[in-house]
């Protein structure tokens, strides 16, 4: 039975003890829910059935669904997804504007190609990282369990089944360790999946449950309750109890297996599952990562907000101006050429309807490619700081790898780098060092003299050949401690005999003598091997013993019980029992910790071991401090059964075992303190020596002593004598200044200081950490960074970068970062450009066809500008520009600063560039304008069309666009030339064939301008002198042979243009020769007379009318 305290019933997902015989089917268990007095935990107890198919509809399984689609889901999920991203839905808006013909000046494809394609980019995407996460999940462990000995598939697996492991087997649910293969229901498990380390850790059955074995019946028979907590994601903690034959047993962390653990050195066990599926505490820890983003992303969405703000104002002033011709102008003009329906004759309406149309024309202001473009460029460079072998660590094998693809450019604009110091400036590696017992230390060597020698290679080691059992790589120089431990003298061999005892290292002996140590931690490990050599070997360990060789002889010690390490605690206490029947208190921890509890006769001891302390942080060593207590038998055995009470709880568990702890822990007696060294990383003093140069400011946080935490910030070249703004914090007090040293900081307090500064300074920071203690920080930080070091992954997997060593820094922020800052904003800025160079020319033209929301180019060219014409050099540029190489990057580190004080990209760039390519489509529209006014060929033929004038000003467009980009590419490479040039290629050629007789013939409606780009690019053109004819001024009539498109001020394509010069609301008030009186006027106001101009004279095969007075002659269908 299992039960679950303030877990809501509807949500309960524990199972079935459903047993398994070959020949007999499945026998299951059918729950009855209760609630008894008093409590406020759910009980589910469990009576035999032979009908399993209520508890289908009554458990969860161990079904994981990793995947966010199937093959039916994923195009509505992944669309509705997409759509939610503002910009989508602005561009589908506008597609639905498209569709209303009063309204749309575009055809509806010039918006849904982009669209499709940047839909279509990302669903493809985003199913390939969908498709990854499957095949990931498929390779995690093995598909079929053993249920009791029957077969079973792993998703099919409920709470409550008993399941049997074999070696090297993948766990797939958190399970309950009933028994195990190994003496005293021991079980040894690789937790790499979980937190990256690949030591075994060691998992102890209940002793009670031990002696089930592998006795199928016993197993299958077992009916005990257990009372837990509710699923949740904290892999280190479980507080559960297990109510059994009458009593009552604590069960803790030890006693799980969890799902992503692997079975090691144990040939079977048998566990429970206790949570299964998505409960388990390795999917609670699944959920999606905050999301971060770029200092240029915020700035982007101001920037879009500022673009559609001017937007609406073009299209208000457009509207404006609409309604003012028609009030005016369009009145009188209508009565010939364009008398409208009712709905239409009114001027505000008619003003509200062009807004629309040219929030539409104008919308590629914002162009939908932007978006696709950055995703693109940030890919690449994250594939760039991937495939760089200049970070990749050979030792370990280990390259560099790019985690997101969204913070690239983040990394040029760093301000603050917050550190770790152990695993990350150091290497991690612990060796025992030097030592103080009793008030001396050992670990130094001296001369004849009594001069202090240093010690090297050559210096002479301590020689431990006397002891079989030791490690051969272990290196001491100081001979007086061995003298001292053969001396038997009783500080010393207490000394050792703590440190041989008050660990949780599990020992492995693969040969006679071959002992390798499992430890949790480096610092454990070096501290039990010191023992090992100076005689105290820990040999070997039970739930119940632990034994050690001292000086050759065999001793083993009842563990009565372990206070384990936290990071609150700071320190670990065993209490065990010795062959004489006394119990000993042992206690290791941080000296500022242990000062605080040992009795008053260590005063004078404790005195000198500080001094001892202070001397080995100077040197940059980590220091523990050693204690000791005689207990009482009658305190002890009151204080063991308040223990036992204490672990049988559910609720406030914890802190009634830190209560019993404090109390135990206390007047003891101080042995000395530990000192071990670890190493620089290699390159660790010159890469901060160089990001100091570039004005970026290093802070250490570490748990470390003070005193440590400066001798290495002075090793590394964090600190110099001539430094004045320097603070070393300890406890609470934070200040921002270039150099900072936190000393004696727990991993939330790291957290807390990145989160100080982001909220208080505004700048970009970047935390560094190699450990699970580094996660918060690393979270919490804009860009976090994870060493794969000695600590295991856990810091990697939640990093946004990683790689093997911290001098790989250097190059990721000052040739990656800067690069990318670089590219990017290049990129930017000439994105920006072209598009208001491209769009602005509707604007300018609108005042000359009565504000119709008539568009200048043609549709095609609008719908392939973006995604064909310019797209490619751009990308070249985003991916490939560099101002100087990455020698020179290093070389000169002040070359990051731009980006720290983003002067490359900020709100006054975007205005430059914006008026810049205001200014480019005034020039683009004028002067083809200016030239084409009175224009006519060489032969006195008539050019003045708008489709002339169209495609004079792509074209003009297309080239200027691509000298443009040739003036702001820094670094030109093969593909900058093939993109640059191909895209005018692709220009021309699709050109001349949208105006060729071949397509003409296949869509002759979309395609009907025949030989129009020969023409214009072609011909000779030379500027007549109208004002010296005016009989040219007039009306004239042209053939329909021409394929030129005439524009006078309503020539629309589509929208309420399209049902004007369709004709199908056509309406003539009267006679047509009833608007003479207007022409009369208007060429009057243009200085000629009547009689100067010729008949109006209606084309015999079209009824085209055309008039001249602006660069493509007016017509009406």
């Amino acid at each position: 039975m299992l039960a679950v305290p303030d877990y809501p019933l509807g949500q309960h997902t524990l199972g079935q003890n459903s047993t398994k015989f070959p020949c007999k089917g499945r026998k299951s268990r059918k729950k009855d829910f209760k609630k008894r007095p008093g409590e406020d935990c759910i009980y589910l107890q469990f009576h035999l059935y032979h009908d399993s198919s209520l508890l289908f509809c009554l458990f969860q399984d161990n079904h994981i669904k990793t995947s966010k689609y199937n093959i039916f889901t994923f195009l509505p999920i992944n669309l509705f997804e997409q759509f939610q991203r503002v910009a989508n839905a602005y561009f589908l808006f506008l597609l639905i504007l498209q569709l209303i013909p009063q309204v749309s000046s575009l055809s509806w494809f010039t918006t849904i190609v982009p669209l499709a394609l940047v839909l279509t980019i990302t669903a493809v995407k985003d199913a390939t990282d969908d498709y990854v996460s499957i095949a990931k999940a498929l390779g995690l462990g093995p598909k079929v369990a053993l249920v009791l000995l029957q077969s079973e598939q792993w998703m099919n697996v409920r709470v409550g089944d008993i399941i049997k492991l074999e070696n090297n087997q993948f766990v797939a649910a958190d399970l309950l360790l009933l028994s195990s293969s190994e003496p005293y229901g021991l079980s040894y498990v690789e937790t790499a999946e979980l937190d990256g380390e690949t030591n075994l850790k060691v998992r102890q059955a209940l002793t009670v449950t031990s002696e089930l074995g592998a006795d199928i019946h016993k197993l299958a028979e077992f009916d005990g309750e257990v009372v837990c907590e509710p699923p949740n994601n904290k892999l280190d903690r479980f507080t559960g109890t297990l109510l059994w034959k009458d009593g009552k047993f604590p069960l803790d962390n030890g006693k799980l297996l969890l799902r992503g653990c692997v079975l090691r050195n144990t040939e079977w066990c048998f566990g429970m599952v206790i949570f299964a599926g998505l409960e388990t505490k390795l999917m609670q820890n699944c959920g999606r990562t905050t999301f971060k983003r770029t200092s240029i992303d915020r700035l982007m969405n101001t920037l879009v907000l500022w673009i559609f703000g001017f937007l609406m104002c073009m299209g208000i002033i457009l509207a404006i101006g609409n309604s003012v011709w028609e009030k005016s102008v369009g009145g009188n003009f209508r009565k010939l050429y364009l008398p409208w329906d009712e709905v239409l004759s009114d001027a505000f309406f008619s003003g509200f309807l062009t807004f629309w149309s040219y929030i539409i024309i104008l919308n590629t202001v914002v162009p939908i490619s932007l978006y696709v473009s950055v995703e693109v460029i940030r890919l690449g460079h994250s594939y760039f700081i991937n495939w760089d072998r200049r970070m990749y660590q050979a030792q370990r094998d280990t390259p560099a790898e790019a985690r997101t693809t969204t913070l690239n450019e983040e990394l040029g604009q760093v301000e603050y780098i917050f550190s770790d110091k152990t695993g990350t400036l150091t290497q991690n590696i612990m060796v025992f060092s030097k030592c103080s017992i009793n008030g001396k230390i050992y670990g130094e060597v001296y001369d004849e003299f009594g001069h202090k020698l240093e010690i090297t290679e050559k210096t002479p080691c301590v020689d431990f050949s006397f002891n079989p059992l030791r490690d051969r790589r272990f290196r001491f120089h100081d001979h007086s401690l061995l003298e001292a431990m053969k001396l038997d003298e009783t500080a010393v061999r207490e000394f050792f005999r703590l440190l041989a005892l008050c660990h949780t290292v599990m020992p492995e002996e693969k040969m006679e003598g071959e002992l390798v140590y499992q430890a949790q931690s480096p610092d454990e490990g070096a501290l039990v091997t010191a023992a090992r050599n100076f005689g105290f070997v820990f040999r070997a360990r039970t739930p119940e013993t632990i034994t050690v060789y001292e000086l050759g002889k065999a001793v083993t010690y009842q563990l009565l019980a372990i206070l384990d390490f936290n990071n609150v605690r700071k320190r670990m206490s065993v209490i065990v029992r010795n062959p004489q029947g006394r119990a000993r208190l042992y206690c290791k921890g941080a000296d500022t910790i242990l000062f605080d509890r040992l009795e008053p006769a260590s005063e004078e001891l404790l005195c000198t071991t500080s001094e001892h302390l202070n001397e080995f942080a100077g040197e940059g060593l980590r220091t523990l401090a050693l204690a000791y207590r005689d207990l009482d038998e009658d305190f002890f055995q009151g204080w063991m059964q308040r223990l036992r009470e204490a672990c049988s709880l559910v609720e406030k568990r914890e802190d009634l075992l830190a209560s019993l702890y404090e109390e135990m822990e206390r007047e003891m007696t101080l042995l000395g303190a530990t000192a071990i060294e670890d190493k620089l990383e290699q390159g660790v003093a010159e890469t901060i020596a160089c990001l100091t140069l570039a004005s970026i400011k290093i802070w250490v946080l570490t748990g470390d002593k003070m005193e440590t935490a400066i001798n290495i910030a002075y090793s590394c070249n964090m600190l110099r004598d001539d430094m004045n703004e320097v603070f070393v914090i300890s406890g609470h007090t934070w200040f921002g200044l270039r150099t900072v040293i936190c000393c004696r900081v727990t991993p939330l307090q790291k957290a807390q200081v990145v989160e100080l500064v982001k909220r208080r300074r505004r700048a970009v920071t970047l935390a560094i950490g190699d450990g699970a203690n580094d996660v918060s920080m690393i979270k919490t930080a804009h860009i976090g960074v994870g060493i794969s070091g000695q600590e295991g992954m856990q810091a990697v997997l939640a990093s946004d970068y990683s790689f093997a060593q911290f001098r790989h820094l250097q190059r990721l922020l000052l040739v990656h970062g800067r690069w990318s800052y670089f590219r990017m904003c290049n990129f930017l800025c000439y994105f920006f450009y072209k598009n208001f160079a491209f769009t602005l020319v509707h604007f300018w033209f609108g005042f000359f066809c009565g504000f119709s929301a008539q568009t200048v180019y043609d549709q095609w060219f609008i719908t392939l500008f973006n995604i064909v014409y310019t797209s490619l050099p751009v990308l070249a540029m985003g991916l490939f520009d560099q101002d100087v190489n990455e020698k020179n990057s290093i070389r000169f580190p002040k070359l990051y600063e731009p980006g720290q004080l983003n002067l490359l990209f900020n709100k006054r760039q975007f205005f430059l560039c914006s008026l810049q390519g205001a200014y480019t489509s005034f020039t683009l529209f004028f002067i083809p304008y200016g030239a084409l006014y009175h224009g006519v060929r060489d032969d006195g033929a008539n050019v003045t069309d708008q489709q002339s004038f169209a495609v004079t000003i792509a074209t003009s467009l297309v080239i200027v666009a691509s000298v443009q980009i040739g003036l702001d590419t820094n670094y030109w490479t093969a593909i900058n030339h093939f993109y640059i040039w191909g895209s005018l290629a692709v220009y021309f050629s699709i050109l001349f064939a949208m105006h060729s007789n071949g397509i003409f013939g296949i869509f002759p409606s979309q395609f009907p301008f025949i030989g129009e780009s020969a023409l214009i690019l072609q011909d000779y053109i030379v500027t007549s002198d109208r004002r010296q004819h005016p009989h040219e001024q007039g009306l004239r009539r042209v053939r329909r042979t021409s394929s030129r498109r005439s524009a006078y001020a309503f020539a629309h394509q589509e929208g309420y243009g399209e049902l004007i010069t369709s004709g199908r609301n056509m309406r003539f008030t009267g006679p047509m020769h009833s608007s003479s009186s207007w022409i009369e006027n208007l060429l009057k106001k243009r200085g000629l007379t009547t009689g100067s101009s010729p008949k109006c004279r209606p084309d015999n095969s079209t009824e085209r009318w055309h008039t001249e007075g602006i660069p493509g002659d007016q017509h009406t269908d």
